[in-house]
């Protein structure tokens, strides 16, 4: 490790998320669905994309945000099942009870998942591991559910520990194995790095962390724009971000950056709607609702505009975001340009509770 950083002071950081969420309560819910693939979100008529799957699901290789055509090419026998966004609310609040029984310092980042700054528990305990035990142990028997811990010294580390043994996994990553655990991680592990930069990566030899050790800040910097900084950083295990509870939102947006530049305006359509699918998860996650739509493109030759729209109320419904957008692509003069990469992004937000959708569980089969 390079003598010229110090290590901020060690912090106890948990990372939890949820298994397989929304399915994981349908299925709690309604027996009739356990042990059977299921997507939340979408329908057997090819509309609409995926929420989240099943881990049997999951086997036929059914993902988030895939289309609903895709998901059942892949698996013929998938159900389905709108989400029931108030239910998982209500299960999202009793896990911050969870939480808040060992610390006050939760920074939640969507409705199943969360980092807790165990430094000084409530209880005493001390023990950082100990805590993420009783916690599982707390949410299968109070919830009969499962989540996925991660335990180390910062948010980085305990991130991407949580999801090494999913489902109903709990990895510590102690401060003497961070470089080595980090070192030997495969770069598209790394949290920032999506499908596009993994492959830059790899055709530029970076395979591991390791490999990404090697370049200097600079060169990253060149490399990959002002996430170079966070790759330099991130690789040395320095993150010395605190948990923040109560954060400030200004926005909520998704955006994509696809493997191969699109210039067909159907396949461009349909990428919005898996963005806009996105957007409402995380709205609705925060049980937030915005005014302002920013549409965001960014062509191959890094050319890139925005465009916005203000609506006269306030919006949070996914097929409202995705005809807006549409609307805003129908206004771009797309001749001669491809597009590398598309983003949505919601703002002016009003704090008031929002209307959710009827808690009766729908159910779609062939």
């Amino acid at each position: 490790m390079d003598e010229s950083i110090k290590l901020p002071q060690l912090r106890k950081i948990i990372h939890l998320d949820m298994d397989a969420f929304y399915a994981s309560v349908d299925q709690r819910d309604f027996p009739e669905l356990r042990g059977k693939p299921l997507a939340v979100g979408g329908s057997p008529d090819g509309r609409g994309v995926v929420a989240t799957a099943s881990y049997e699901a999951r086997k036929y290789g059914v993902r988030s945000a895939m289309s609903s055509r895709k998901a059942m090419e892949l698996c013929p026998d998938l159900l389905f099942t709108f989400p029931r966004f108030e239910v998982y609310k209500e299960v999202s609040i009793k896990l911050q009870e969870i939480f808040s029984r060992y610390t006050d310092l939760i920074e939640p980042l969507s409705l199943d998942e969360a980092y807790l700054d165990v430094t000084e528990d409530k209880q005493g305990i001390g023990s950082a591991l100990e805590i993420a035990k009783r916690i599982k142990i707390a949410i299968q028997s109070e919830l009969n559910l499962t989540a996925s811990a991660g335990v180390s010294v910062n948010k980085f580390v305990a991130k991407i520990a949580s999801a090494i043994h999913k489902p109903d996994g709990l990895t510590f990553i102690g401060p003497s194995k961070i470089i080595s655990f980090i070192e030997s991680l495969p770069v598209e592990k790394f949290f920032g790095v999506g499908k596009v930069t993994a492959t830059k990566m790899k055709n530029l030899g970076i395979f591991t962390g390791l490999d990404l050790k090697q370049r200097s800040e600079k060169k990253l910097i060149q490399l990959f724009g002002k996430s170079g900084s966070f790759f330099y950083r991130m690789v040395r295990g320095l993150d010395d971000r605190p948990v923040q509870p109560g954060r400030m939102i200004k926005s909520i947006g998704v955006e994509d950056t696809f493997e191969n530049d699109l210039d067909d305006k159907e396949a461009l359509n349909l990428e919005l709607e898996k963005i806009a699918q996105k957007v409402e998860k995380r709205l609705k996650a925060r049980n937030m609702q915005g005014r302002t739509l920013t549409l965001k493109l960014k062509f191959n030759d890094f050319v890139q505009i925005t465009r916005n729209h203000s609506f006269c109320s306030y919006e949070s419904d996914q097929d409202i975001i995705y005809q807006t957008a549409v609307l805003l692509l129908d206004k771009i003069d797309l001749q001669d340009k491809k597009v590398r990469l598309l983003g949505i992004t919601l703002s002016n937000f009003q704090s008031e509770n929002i209307p959710l959708l009827n808690p009766q569980l729908r159910l779609f089969k062939d």
